[in-house]
């Protein structure tokens, strides 16, 4: 049996993703935020889990990542994707590879084109998208790496899994929680009924402004957060 909870983070609409094993109580999270600790030790402690990785859907350039801080005070390990090629992760995983805790087995896709290191993550009947697939939409590709072509091949790598599969986004700006595979396949505007060159020229035309916060978070989610970013001075490990 495992435990699973979407959690929230309202500043920046990122979903944080925490799978457990019920019966050890190792647990890992997926994309957790810097400004999120307190409220992600806590749901850890309620629970009485244990923190064993924390895992990166990409380097983002909306938030902080919370796993620095996570590493350094849980001693959890912090995985990336290979394409990231983050010399501060404990593992880069590549596609294909897998990572087992106890009961829990995840998948690593690779899946570039929002960033040339998003990765999602299977697990069971559910996929973590990251920013790959949104609910209705889909990761830009005018900076850090951002790549049209490659983003259109990474959805269609998610989409062929079959139409029941659920779908985890990395973020959600309409109060949407979760999708499934053939729901986005239907009526995401950026997938139904678009072949490549449409896609392409979509998301070239898409004009949007520069996101708020990349000048900061982005080099610091190239050193995995790092363990005292934006710490309040007098904090304690436990806050």
């Amino acid at each position: 049996m495992a435990i699973f909870r979407q959690l929230f983070d309202d500043a920046t609409s990122t979903f944080t993703y925490l799978i457990a094993d019920e019966n050890t109580r190792s647990a890992l999270l997926i994309d957790p935020v810097h400004e999120q600790y307190a409220r992600d030790r806590a749901v850890l402690d309620a629970l009485g889990l244990t923190l064993k990785y924390v895992l990166e859907t990409h380097v983002h350039a909306d938030h902080i990542t919370g796993g620095g801080r996570l590493r350094h005070e849980t001693a959890a390990q912090f995985v990336a994707g290979k394409g990231t090629g983050l010399s501060c992760a404990d593992r880069l995983i590549g596609d294909g590879e897998t990572l087992t805790m106890d009961s829990i087995t995840l998948e690593a896709i690779a899946t570039p084109g929002h960033t040339d290191g998003c990765t999602s993550y299977r697990w069971n009947d559910r996929l973590f998208t990251g920013d790959t697939i949104l609910i209705d939409a889909c990761g830009r590709t005018d900076f850090q790496q951002g790549s049209a072509d490659r983003l259109y091949d990474s959805i269609q790598r998610l989409l062929s899994f079959p139409e029941e599969t659920l779908i985890y986004p990395g973020h959600d700006y309409n109060g949407k929680r979760v999708s499934c595979v053939g729901q986005e396949k239907a009526i995401n505007p950026y997938i139904a009924g678009l072949d490549k060159a449409a896609f392409v020229a979509k998301m070239h035309a898409l004009n949007l402004p520069k996101p708020k916060r990349i000048d900061v978070a982005v080099p610091a989610n190239s050193l995995c957060g790092g363990a005292d970013v934006g710490r309040v001075p007098g904090e304690t490990e436990a806050a």
